[in-house]
């Protein structure tokens, strides 16, 4: 897993698991995109990144918008020399349901969700064919594969993530250029704190998120990133079209975990 001669791409990279992957692959010798909109956050990452020599550099445009998206890819290809890895990372959080949501929400979300991905992917893989292939990874989310209430344009945005990762991943296989997407369970980012900041009672949200995980604790960012980090690598060039939940178990109980608490019989050890 080393990167070495590696240009990364990775959006929403300033915070939470976005920041993790640059972390992780600076440390494995690659040169580092950070795409964000928060200046002052894509200015505090780069600083750290380059401490012991990392190559990386601060790219702020709106990924959700083309024009941006062409003229960002088009400097970072021009700064750093090509892209080998896109890390489509962006994300935010809303809720509502079908009828409680609205339009421009709607717009919001799955422009930044999803758009997103889109268009980096349609800008950045010419890039990639250019330089031999390369790897896209999405961070995707357990409701890629499920849904939670009152979120019905942020699951619409990740199952749709789903999707079009299995579609590049088809699409652009002869042309040597994998895409996956990684699942998170909830995953203790400032994201996700912002969330749980909107409910009466923060504290007892981020315990919820705690149990909702077999082993009773939310997951960490780097926890993440370094499965996306294996998945942008050579270590993976059999895996493609592929939807990795890292989600420290979610998905797996029937009914979640407080159904398991339910008063069934514990295993004997």
């Amino acid at each position: 897993m080393n990167f070495q001669n590696k240009v990364v791409v990775v959006t929403g990279g300033a915070s939470g698991i976005g920041l993790a992957c640059c972390r992780e692959f600076v440390q494995r010798h690659a040169a580092v995109a950070v795409v964000d909109l928060n200046e002052k956050a894509g200015r505090r990452a780069i600083k750290e990144l380059r401490v012991g020599g990392g190559r990386a550099e601060f790219f702020p445009f709106d990924v959700s918008k083309g024009a941006q998206v062409q003229a960002g890819i088009a400097r970072i290809v021009k700064e750093m020399g090509g892209i080998d890895i896109l890390i489509n990372n962006a994300g935010i959080q809303r809720y509502a349901a079908a009828t409680t949501c609205s339009e421009e929400d709607w717009d919001l979300v799955l422009n930044v969700n999803l758009k997103s991905a889109f268009l980096m992917s349609k800008y950045a893989i010419p890039a990639m064919i250019k330089r031999g292939g390369g790897a896209i990874v999405n961070t995707g989310s357990v409701q890629s594969a499920a849904a939670q209430s009152n979120s019905v344009h942020y699951v619409t945005s990740k199952h749709g993530l789903l999707g079009l990762t299995r579609s590049l991943a088809l699409d652009y296989a002869k042309q040597n250029i994998r895409a996956n997407c990684v699942m998170p369970g909830a995953i203790d980012t400032p994201l996700l704190r912002s969330a749980a900041s909107l409910s009466s009672d923060p504290e007892s949200t981020l315990a919820a998120c705690d149990r909702m995980h077999m082993r009773g604790k939310m997951g960490k960012p780097e926890e993440v990133a370094r499965v996306m980090v294996f998945l942008a690598s050579d270590l993976a060039s059999f895996v493609t079209g592929a939807a990795i939940a890292v989600d420290g178990g979610l998905l797996v109980p029937a009914g979640g975990m407080a159904f398991q608490d339910g008063g069934l019989p514990a295993p004997k050890v």
